[in-house]
């Protein structure tokens, strides 16, 4: 019996740069969204079901139109990330509007997670190889202590824009294994790729082939233990920035690793990523799934006579 699979797909956030809603933006040939194909590929790779990590007020928006697409190949669930899902005796101001981070996010999602899944970025195009390579792992990985976590590490070269500076995980591996994740922002300059750390500390140069993550991460549910015991700790640390902080899933991961309470194994891919940073890029992205159909790595209509059914 095969082990069951999920995908959730985080989609609470608002493309600001971008200028809307990226997720529902049309950019396949028969105006497919670029969620269309992470499901498509998620099922094509044994996962048999989804969780929608999404705002309550988007609820209505999502499921008329991602929702009734996808509900009919694979099992679907949607959970909401709302600012109140907090420990007991803790709050946050009532003017935030921005989530608390993909922590955050993935433990809204603990109810209804019961087996190894994958987290992905709703508005970013991963590649069929992505999502076979990390399916293979989620079928092998186990309870034991260490934790086996994961994550799919992309050339850096596959993964940029014309367009302007994009936000990559800059990552170091030894043997096979993630030990360090920059978070930076990667640009082109004077023909060089520039890594500048989000925290302030100096740029570095990159190769084309160096590993950046694109938050395609995996794991156990074990994970959901570990981020709540932390949560506390975290908002206790920060209750003096509570309109800015963010809870995120690097930090808690590395913090995992440290404490030699999980491993995060780098799933080499050489898949390209796609997506929609500014809005100049969608012009491209449109162009590149458009060859995508025309050389038949997925059909025309998608989701039309295709046989990719998830439920068991």
């Amino acid at each position: 019996m095969k082990k069951d699979l999920t995908l959730v797909i985080l989609a609470a956030g608002m493309g600001s740069r971008f200028g809307g809603l990226k997720q529902i933006a049309p950019l396949g040939p028969n105006g497919e969204f670029i969620i269309d194909y992470s499901v498509y590929d998620a099922i094509k790779a044994g996962f048999n079901k989804i969780v929608f990590l999404i705002k309550e007020e988007n609820y209505d928006l999502f499921k008329e139109t991602i929702g009734s697409r996808v509900e009919p190949h694979i099992n679907v669930e949607y959970c909401f990330q709302k600012n109140d899902n907090l420990p007991a005796g803790y709050e946050i101001p009532e003017t935030r509007v921005k989530p608390l981070g993909t922590a955050h996010a993935i433990l809204c999602c603990k109810d209804k997670v019961n087996e190894p899944f994958m987290m992905i970025n709703a508005d970013d195009f991963y590649g069929r190889d992505a999502f076979m390579k990390a399916a293979e792992f989620l079928r092998n990985t186990t309870e034991d202590i260490p934790h086996q976590y994961g994550m799919v590490g992309y050339q850096v070269k596959n993964t940029m824009t014309e367009n302007g500076a994009v936000k990559r995980g800059a990552c170091k591996v030894e043997n096979g294994y993630l030990t360090e994740l920059i978070e930076s922002s990667i640009e082109t300059v004077n023909g060089k790729i520039i890594a500048s750390p989000l925290n302030g500390s100096e740029p570095f140069e990159v190769s084309e082939n160096d590993t950046v993550s694109m938050n395609m991460l995996l794991f156990t549910p074990s994970i959901f233990k570990y981020i709540e015991d932390n949560f506390r700790d975290f908002l206790d640390k920060n209750k003096d920035n509570m309109e800015k902080c963010e809870y995120l899933i690097p930090d808690v991961l590395f913090k995992a690793i440290a404490e030699n309470y999980a491993t995060a194994k780098v799933l080499e891919t050489t898949a390209t990523w796609y997506g929609v940073t500014y809005k100049e890029d969608a012009d491209y992205v449109k162009a590149s799934l458009a060859n995508l159909v025309e050389t038949g790595e997925y059909p025309n209509n998608l989701w039309e006579n295709t046989n990719t059914k998830g439920r068991e």
